[in-house]
């Protein structure tokens, strides 16, 4: 639990670090996490209002950190942080990206010598 916890504040506190990597243990760490609390606040939401509103606060708050971790996570499997742009296309766009996710470290690269979380 305590890598789960790690990975989350990291995504957090590098939220504005679009350079280096992220190793695909702490980029779907963090996602569960996001998705978990997200997910919490969304089946609040439908009791009260005041917890829709936390889930919007929640989105808008995590969506630079989500943004910066993807980029961080596409670098260290060697693509440009421009290649978040693919997700844009209608149907297959997310399909490609988790892909790319998924994919094991690409070893030293030009952003870097390997995954810095």
């Amino acid at each position: 639990m305590d890598q789960f916890i790690t990975a989350y504040k990291t995504a957090f506190t590098r939220y504005t670090d679009f350079s280096g990597r992220t190793s695909v243990g702490g980029f779907w760490r963090f996602v569960a996490i996001s998705v978990a609390v997200a997910v919490v606040l969304s089946i609040l939401g439908g009791i009260s209002s005041i917890f829709f509103l936390l889930y919007l606060g929640y989105a808008l708050a995590a969506l630079l950190p989500s943004i910066a971790i993807a980029i961080r996570r596409l670098h260290d499997t060697g693509k440009s942080g421009w290649m978040i742009l693919v997700g844009l296309i209608p149907l297959v766009g997310p399909i490609i990206l988790i892909v790319f996710y998924v994919q094991a470290s690409d070893g030293p690269n030009e952003y870097g010598t390997g995954s810095e979380d």
